[in-house]
């Protein structure tokens, strides 16, 4: 262990790893080192998880040109000089306030500094790069000296894999990121969605924080525990342990009185004295067990969210003044702007937080209502058509409120020809507002096993893998706006796996399979509902129902005029 004793604190750390437990690493294996990494096969051993960190971090690949030991011996002194380094200034793209020392001694803290000052010398195209004080603090614990964790540190950043995210480098990267993550919590963790929305002024805000939960607040042990297995698995393992943290938080603080005046500053506590609650043997249990989408869909969804941004020209954090974010939540929806007949701004503020949060950023545009433009399903069609997504209220004779979210444009009904056939995709969901608020989403995303067999084994929570045919993938990623929306590609074997949406001029009918369904009826007076019991006890409303009023909304993007 002495190699490997130079910058850490042993009266701080935990006595578990001091272990002279002589295990050795001889797998290489992805499959076999992604369950040793989740069982803490080398936590227990401090030289051995070093070893193991060099290891998994040699074989990253890395840009040609990769700044190594040598480099750092070469400009430490040139940089640093003789200036004292727990004074020295750090560059604006990491976070001047959040520099953990974790379990480093008096040596290790001003060396994280140091070598932070000799990455931004190396690494001029780093813009905003929070989460690299941790990484830097947490690696110089399994590091002989500071050039060597320098070199592995650079390795990290420098990765030239497509498929394997490592760290956040850019403004828009981390913007996207937050952006996704509230994607996955609004699918994932409703219950504590519910939560933000009801105690929150701005719930992108919350989400915002979400890397800083894992690389600022979180132990030292818990965050060797995640780094681990982050580097073998990569940028997943991070959403999922987010994920995990925030229904802890729920769990354990449901029903209680916040104890500050922001829920932000509630669950950045919690996540500090997180084991008084949960061990990180549970922790990682509760983030395995969180069925998500494979990895190639959390990186589309990432490039659909980043799309947004760009063309919304938040790319870069602003200097000397707030940084650009998402207009907030509730705000989304301006009183003095939104009128509806059927919705209060309210309850649109509360289906604005169940939306992708690219398109939260927009405001809501009426585009029908049967009360201006009359009940006839062509002209429903004809003012919808050109719009995606959009947002269907309905509101019944008996004071009903329900809807559905679209996320595809309607003229891909003749797609099917004069038949009757479904399209959409994973992200459209029905909800009921009246007389309780409860939302529904696609039957397969919450069952994937409803899929028709032969789907593959790492993609079987997505729309689109579960239901692909053979010949109906787009050539190029980069056309689709999200995983979910490129869904519309393929075709759907039988109506347990129906995507969402189809219309004729006869009817409309929104959900089917086994989950809810709205059926309207060609002159938009009279509708039904269907559900399966086996997954939802309370229907949208009236099994049979007579329509008062319908409206359809588009999204409007104020940021761009």
């Amino acid at each position: 262990m002495d190699e490997y004793n130079r910058f850490v604190d042993w009266d701080k750390m935990d006595v578990t790893v001091q272990s002279q437990d002589a295990k050795e690493l001889t797998c290489t294996e992805f499959q076999e080192l992604k369950q040793l990494a989740r069982q803490g096969y080398w936590a227990k051993n401090h030289s051995l998880r070093a070893k193991v960190y060099h290891k998994l971090i040699s074989n990253i690949p890395c840009r040609t040109v990769t700044p190594d030991a040598n480099v750092y011996r070469d400009i430490v002194v040139k940089i640093v000089g003789k200036r004292n380094s727990s004074s020295l200034p750090l560059p604006e793209f990491v976070d001047n306030s959040l520099v953990p020392t974790y379990c480093l001694n008096a040596e290790g803290i001003g060396a994280v500094r140091k070598i932070i000052l000799c990455i931004a010398n190396q690494f001029p195209d780093i813009s905003f790069c929070p989460a690299l004080p941790s990484v830097i603090a947490l690696l110089l614990h399994y590091s002989k000296d500071e050039a060597e964790c320098f070199e592995q540190v650079c390795r990290i950043l420098a990765c030239n894999d497509p498929s394997k995210r490592l760290i956040d480098q850019t403004f828009l990267a981390f913007e996207s990121s937050c952006m996704t993550f509230g994607d996955l919590v609004n699918k994932y963790c409703q219950a504590a969605h519910k939560l933000m929305v009801a105690v929150s002024e701005d719930v992108l805000e919350v989400y915002s924080d979400w890397q800083r939960w894992l690389f600022g607040e979180l132990p030292m042990v818990y965050v060797a525990r995640v780094f681990d297995v982050f580097l073998v698995e990569g940028y997943k393992v991070l959403y999922r342990v987010a994920l995990a943290l925030l229904k802890f938080f729920h769990k354990v603080r449901a029903g209680q009185p916040m104890e500050s005046d922001s829920i932000q500053q509630d669950i950045r506590a919690f996540v500090r004295d997180i084991a008084k609650s949960v061990s990180p043997e549970r922790l990682l249990e509760k983030a395995f067990a969180i069925r998500l989408f494979s990895r190639k869909e959390i990186q589309l969804l990432q490039m659909a969210n980043e799309k947004a941004l760009q063309q919304k020209g938040i790319t870069v954090k602003q200097k000397s003044v707030a940084p650009p974010k998402r207009q907030n939540v509730h705000l989304a929806v301006h009183a003095e702007n939104f009128k509806s007949e059927i919705v209060s701004v309210k309850e649109m503020r509360d289906i604005w937080s169940w939306i992708p949060e690219r398109f939260a950023l927009c405001q809501p545009l009426l585009l029908f209502t049967t009360l201006e433009h009359g009940c006839s399903l062509s002209r429903f069609y004809s003012h919808s058509e050109g719009h995606e997504p959009t947002l269907l209220l309905i509101k019944t004779t008996a004071k009903e409120v329900c809807g559905a979210y679209l996320s595809t444009d309607w003229s891909e009904r003749r797609r099917g020809g004069n038949k009757l056939s479904f399209f959409g995709t994973g992200e459209c969901f029905v909800f009921r507002l009246q007389p309780e608020v409860e939302r529904y989403e696609w039957v397969i995303i919450k069952h994937p096993e409803l899929a028709t067999a032969g789907s593959e084994p790492e993609n079987h929570a997505s729309p689109a893998a579960s239901t692909l045919s053979s010949g109906s993938v787009p050539a190029e990623p980069s056309d689709r706006l999200s995983p979910f929306l490129s869904a519309r590609h393929f075709n759907l074997p039988s109506k347990t796996a129906s995507m969402f949406m189809a219309g004729s001029s006869e009817c409309i009918i929104i959900g089917g399979g086994d989950g809810q369904a709205l059926y309207l009826d060609a002159d938009l007076n009279h509708g039904r509902t269907s559900h399966c019991n086996t997954f939802n006890n309370q229907p949208l409303c009236s099994e049979s129902f007579q329509i008062s009023v319908l409206e359809v909304w588009g999204f409007r993007d104020t940021m761009n005029g």
